[in-house]
């Protein structure tokens, strides 16, 4: 025995020493292990808030030059980035919840089951990320790193609707274990609840107390209900209650009621809801206590179209207590007790009035409508995908324009024209000088002088204004000797571009006096553009579909882009998803085939049409007040009422169209030019042929918002914007720019095609449509009748000896068949347009011969035998 008790001793004294131990130390781990909850909890929601400005400073600690915005500063980013951005998203609360769980541990405060909080913990803390990642893919912050990655895996591996069946398995096992949600358990309850009616029934006919009120049911003592002398509500009951026509079951509370309140309501058909004062009461039965008015409280708003198309049915629904009543109630106020209906024509101040309400409720339940939540995840490009070319500030040269300015009053003096004051003005690429000539001199001759300027300025370029619009000053512009680029991304940046305000701004360039100048498409509201080759046309183009697509997002603006050179605008065939309209069937987004280009046409006139009906329903004057009744919900989808995109159509090179798809594309043109304005349809058409020939008077005559780069011969000029002057830019984005007033000389911006392509590629990795916005389809013919006006049913006798001359020698030539058969032009070339319509030979090709479809004349018999006579 001796022996043994120093083992006995050590023994206990071990456990002895860590109970002192824990018991010293339990207090400050407790303590500890609050506050990081606390901590925790409060960076990351910190965090959450501000994880855009705060991820990028997580972990710089020493960094005084980066200031936090999260509550705990650095080290509140620094959790935030760990376990909210890196890790669980919004479920990192959870964390913060078990150092909570743990400090009540520690503190022996029994509050929380501990195995059953750590399993409910762990499961939400693996599910939730996994389901908001499903929800919103991998934007912001709620999902998570863990809960994207998870999303897409499972994805990937089972598709989502797998994903979605796992997830809502797991939720509803998890209630089915948590609540005992089991169909013995649910009959079990009803069993209970009706065993529970019979004996608050047997009570009540014994009962002696003074107002018959019957007490609280006390299940805790074998479900035995007790009187008591106190006036207590009986707990409600829940009953299930089956209400409309499609069978709905709603969830509804029952109070039980006492005999006194059975007695009045058998005596009374209303109960009056004790509601206060200019609150919404109902006209139909309810118990007089205050369970009843606090559940009569909650009212749904919903709209339901009629069969005419010009009325709403405004629905008040509310939990009645009977089941039978329609659940269409007439709502009344304290103040007046008659019902009105609801249903009213649009076309009746009365029902303006409706519809202006519903509206309003459907607005203030709702919010206002909007578009872009279809791409809600969508990023607009930013400034930093264009390049940066380093300072390009305008500098002023004190030589040059001392030197110009002395050249040019010496020229003037030589031709005895005196001049009283001289003033210059500096842009990037023209120094505007004004002058002020003495009295007595003639405009004209200072205007006569220009070529001599040139000369003795020794300058390309050389454009005399006489007399300044607005001023009495005549202009003289001379380029620099070193022109200054103009950025894209420095006139994106301007303070003037990001807060024009407009609806689809334009920023072209500069002015002569450094001015950042924009001009917005409604307002113009088509652009005809035009220009020699390799004078800035190209990149104009890009100038302008670049600033659209940095202002407004894909639901906003749609574009329709024809390109039959096939390689200008190829670079935004990756956006089709976002920002491109086009055909049903077509197969390419970017049009680059002329026979496809008329169909387009043809479709944009059927979607101004429909528009137009849509603005007559709408009452509604343009595009503009339409879109914004739609996003009031004041216009029912259901009848056919869409929010409307602005569509712009882009023709890179319209004097080719004109010669592969003949005059039949002028006609759609001038009619969207005249019509389609105020339905948000706008064209920019580009040429580097401004001859009569391409830009008709009827072209011209809608057009009035014109740009012209430099051209060779000032009747272009005239041609384009009906006066000279683009003879005499220099290239290289110099252009003029006209509104139907005067001209105004601007350097265009530069946007380089690397600058494109990442602009392009940035929108199109982007989630977006299912595909491009699609037109309405146009009938087909399945003919050629169409477009050369040949009947199949009429052949001229000649036909099948001209189609054996035509595939004998391979070549469909008008002017062969004329040598051959000995012909007219006109007859041969009616013969040459029915030997298309039956497949013989293929389209008109501009200047090359057509192209013959047959190989042989073996298979040609065989084709013309099939022909009905």
């Amino acid at each position: 025995m001796n022996k043994g008790e120093p083992k006995i001793k050590k023994q206990k004294e071990i456990p002895q020493l860590s109970k002192k131990f824990f018991h010293k130390w339990r207090v400050f781990f407790g303590v500890l292990c609050f506050l990081l909850s606390i901590i925790s909890s409060i960076s990351f929601i910190s965090f959450i808030k501000n994880w855009k400005a705060d991820q990028s400073q997580a972990g710089q600690f020493l960094d005084r030059s980066l200031s936090s915005t999260n509550i705990f500063g650095k080290i509140g980013d620094w959790l935030g980035n760990v376990f909210v951005l890196k890790s669980f998203g919004i479920s990192a609360l959870i964390l913060s919840f078990l150092l909570f769980f743990l400090s009540t541990v520690i503190f022996r405060k029994k509050i929380f089951k501990p195995w059953k909080t750590i399993g409910h913990s762990i499961f939400f803390l693996c599910w939730t990320p996994i389901l908001l990642g499903g929800i919103f893919g991998g934007s912001g912050t709620l999902p998570g790193v863990y809960g994207y990655q998870m999303a897409d895996f499972l994805g990937h591996v089972i598709g989502n609707v797998g994903l979605w069946l796992i997830i809502l398995s797991s939720i509803i096992l998890y209630f089915i274990l948590e609540f005992n949600v089991r169909p013995d358990a649910i009959k079990e309850r009803i069993k209970t609840i009706k065993s529970n009616i019979k004996k608050v029934d047997s009570n009540e006919d014994t009962s002696s107390l003074p107002n018959n009120d019957i007490g609280d049911i006390d299940s805790t003592q074998n479900n035995e209900s007790k009187l008591s002398n106190q006036t207590q509500p009986i707990q409600p009951i829940p009953i299930q209650e089956y209400r409309g026509n499609d069978q709905q079951v709603i969830q509804k509370v029952e109070p039980i009621l006492t005999p006194s309140q059975q007695r009045i309501s058998e005596k009374s058909d209303q109960v009056v809801s004790e509601t206060p004062t200019n609150t919404i009461e109902l006209s139909t039965q309810s118990t007089p206590d205050t369970e009843s008015s606090e559940k009569h409280s909650e009212v749904q708003v919903s709209i339901t179209p009629q069969s005419n198309d010009k009325t709403f049915d405004l629905k008040i629904e509310t939990p009645v207590e009977d089941p039978e009543e329609s659940s269409s109630v007439p709502l009344k106020t304290s103040s007046d007790t008659q019902t009105t209906d609801s249903t009213l024509p649009v076309s009746t101040p009365s029902a303006y009035d409706d519809g202006e309400s519903k509206a309003a409720a459907l607005v203030q339940k709702y919010g206002e409508y909007d578009p872009k939540l279809d791409l809600n995840q969508f990023k607009m490009p930013n400034t930093t995908l264009l390049k940066d070319y380093g300072n390009t500030e305008i500098t002023i040269e004190r030589g040059e324009l001392e030197e110009n300015k002395n050249k040019i009053v010496s020229l003037l003096q030589t031709f005895n024209v005196n001049i009283s004051e001289i003033k210059a003005a500096v842009g990037p690429t023209i120094i505007l000088y004004e002058i002020i000539p003495e009295a007595g001199t003639r405009v004209a001759t200072i205007k006569n002088l220009q070529d001599d300027i040139a000369l003795n300025l020794s300058a390309l370029g050389i454009r005399i204004i006489a007399p300044m619009p607005g001023k009495g000053t005549i202009g003289i512009e001379v380029p620099r000797k070193n022109p200054i680029l103009v950025p894209m991304k420095q006139i994106l940046e301007s303070p003037k571009f990001k807060n024009s305000g407009m609806e689809l701004p334009i920023a072209f360039g500069r002015t002569i006096t450094n001015d950042v100048f924009m001009a917005d498409l409604t307002k113009m509201p088509h652009l005809l553009m035009a220009g020699a080759t390799g004078q800035g046309k190209s990149v104009g183009i890009n100038v302008i579909l670049a600033s659209l697509l940095f202002s407004k997002h894909p639901s906003e603006v749609k574009f329709i882009m024809v390109d039959p050179k096939m390689v200008e605008l190829s670079l935004f065939s990756k956006i089709e998803r976002h920002y491109l309209a086009k055909l049903p069937d077509t197969q390419d987004a970017i049009i680059t085939d002329p026979k496809k280009v008329i169909a387009t046409l043809n479709s944009l006139c059927v979607e101004m049409e429909d528009r137009y009906a849509l603005l007559l329903a709408a009452f509604c004057k343009n595009i503009t007040e339409y879109n914004t009744k739609f996003k009031q919900r004041k216009l029912n989808p259901e009848n056919g009422h869409r929010f409307m995109p602005y569509l712009v159509l882009v023709v890179d090179e319209y004097a080719d169209l004109v010669m592969t798809a003949g005059r039949e594309i002028e006609q759609p043109i001038a009619r969207l030019a005249q019509k389609a304005r105020a339905i948000g349809i706008h064209l920019i058409i580009a040429t580097q042929r401004p001859s009569v020939n391409i830009i008709t008077g009827v072209i011209k005559a809608n057009f009035p918002a014109r740009v012209a780069f430099r051209v060779t011969n000032n009747t272009d000029s005239r041609t384009i914007l009906d006066a000279s002057g683009a003879k005499d830019l220099i290239g290289r984005g110099d252009m003029l720019f006209s509104n139907g007033n005067d001209l105004i000389r601007l350097q265009c911006a530069f946007i380089d095609t690397p600058e494109v392509e990442r602009l392009a590629d940035f929108i199109g990795e982007q989630k977006g449509y299912s595909g491009a916005y699609e037109l309405p389809e146009v009938e087909s013919t399945g003919s050629a009748s169409n477009s050369n006006g040949v009947d199949p049913n009429e052949r001229d006798p000649l036909f099948a000896e001209a189609a054996r001359i035509v595939v004998g020698s391979q070549q469909g030539s008008t002017s062969m068949l004329q040598r051959q058969l000995k012909l007219g032009y006109n007859r041969a070339g009616r013969i040459m347009d029915q030997l298309e319509t039956f497949g013989v030979v293929g389209a008109f090709n501009g200047a090359k011969a057509r192209e013959v479809q047959f190989s042989d004349l073996q298979s040609l018999e065989q084709f013309l035998e099939s022909i009905p006579n």
